[in-house]
């Protein structure tokens, strides 16, 4: 019997990509690394297939195939499972076309983003105190001899699919944010909206420790240049039926999908805080439109609606468990959306009306409630930690 294994065409061409031109680079760089006696072995740069920040105009497909180039077997592997894994679950949610169009944004702006980030930053620290060799353009097409003459490049070269990873995480955070993942057979458990924030952690400390600034920087512009495409711009289906124009949801509303829920609980006020500053400039430039008021409850109702969604059987072992963590989950989102109108509707109530001193004892004989009866609005939330 032949095994089969069914890849959706985008998720298929991503991982065809990532084995060809990482391959390509690996031979490459082989080919070209100096291993004559008392030189040093230092892997020069493929910047035909990566990106070199001073070379992109001479190569500009680099700000995309840059994206599916990876430098080590590990990180070959672990890109290999995000795409299968999370490409699979994304292209069957969103349809090969909005998926597509997903992974050329997220491969293509933060490596846009990242090129005069680096370029400036090379010129004000200068290439001997931040540890960027310097060579010119026609010396690197023929033998990559490195020299301080002028005119002088930085040869840093940007690759990885560090902003995949990232974008998958605040995909998932966007679908299933209360879903729990557990691993080690129960020792860790982890909601999916706390992903993110711990993936830029970890980037974030090992640009400290390590070095890696490409890699931070990659899953930073990744994490923004994906929420920014998911919040205001891609197409959703519509779930509630409340579109008009038949070609879905633009953008997603949705007050559980803010900047600041990124981010855990304890840092959302200050982030909140900003992001709020940056979205006022942005509106008043006109270069964002604000929501309204009815864009914003579509986008709750659509957020409930996709609460009865799950992530891919991969993350559970057994039929039963999903539909029990499906159930969960559903419940989680629908207390997480009544609490959120309990509280616009309190705010909304509260100017308008003020009570007298009977209105007490009237709301206490007016609504009696037999035991183990709730009024009628309320809702009661109690958060998981476990």
């Amino acid at each position: 019997m032949v095994l089969r294994i069914n890849i959706p065409p985008a998720t298929r061409v991503c991982l065809i990509s990532l084995l060809t031109l990482s391959f390509l680079y690996n031979i490459a760089r082989w080919r070209q690394l100096d291993t004559n006696p008392g030189t040093p072995t230092v892997s020069p740069p493929v910047p035909y297939l990566t990106l070199v920040p001073s070379q992109f105009l001479f190569y500009p497909w680099t700000l995309l195939t840059a994206t599916f180039v990876e430098q080590n077997i590990f990180t070959v592997l672990l890109n290999l499972a995000t795409i299968f894994y999370g490409g699979k679950y994304l292209e069957r949610a969103w349809g090969s076309r909005e998926f597509t169009k997903f992974i050329v944004t997220i491969a293509v702006v933060p490596n846009v983003v990242i090129i005069p980030c680096y370029l400036v930053w090379t010129a004000i620290s200068g290439a001997s105190s931040s540890g960027y060799a310097l060579f010119s353009h026609q010396e690197c097409t023929t033998s990559c001899t490195f020299s301080a003459d002028p005119p002088s490049f930085s040869v840093t070269q940007i690759c990885g699919g560090i902003s995949i990873q990232a974008s998958f995480l605040v995909a998932f955070k966007q679908l299933v944010p209360e879903h729990t993942v557990t691993v080690f057979k129960g020792l860790v458990k982890m909601r999916v909206k706390h992903f993110p924030a711990v993936f830029l952690l970890l980037n974030t400390i090992s640009a400290v420790v390590l070095g890696t600034h490409v890699a931070a920087s990659l899953a930073w512009f990744g994490l923004l240049t994906s929420w920014t495409y998911l919040r205001f711009f891609k197409r959703q289906p519509d779930l509630t039926g409340t579109s008009t124009d038949g070609f879905g949801i633009k953008g997603d509303a949705s007050e559980t999908f803010a900047f600041r829920c990124l981010f855990p609980d304890a840092i959302q006020p200050p982030i909140g805080f900003v992001s709020d500053m940056i979205y006022s400039a942005l509106v008043s430039l006109k270069i964002c439109t604000p929501f309204s008021a009815d864009e914003i409850a579509s986008g709750n109702q659509q957020a409930l609606a996709r609460g009865e969604a799950g992530l891919p059987s991969l993350l559970s072992s057994h039929r039963g468990e999903r539909s029990m963590a499906k159930r969960e989950e559903a419940e989680r989102r629908r207390a997480l959306a009544l609490k959120a109108l309990d509280q616009r509707l309190q705010a909304a109530v509260a100017p308008r009306t003020q009570p007298s001193s009977s209105s007490p004892s009237q709301a206490q004989t007016a609504t009696p409630s037999a035991p183990g009866q709730t009024m009628l609005g309320e809702t009661s939330y109690t958060p998981d930690h476990a």
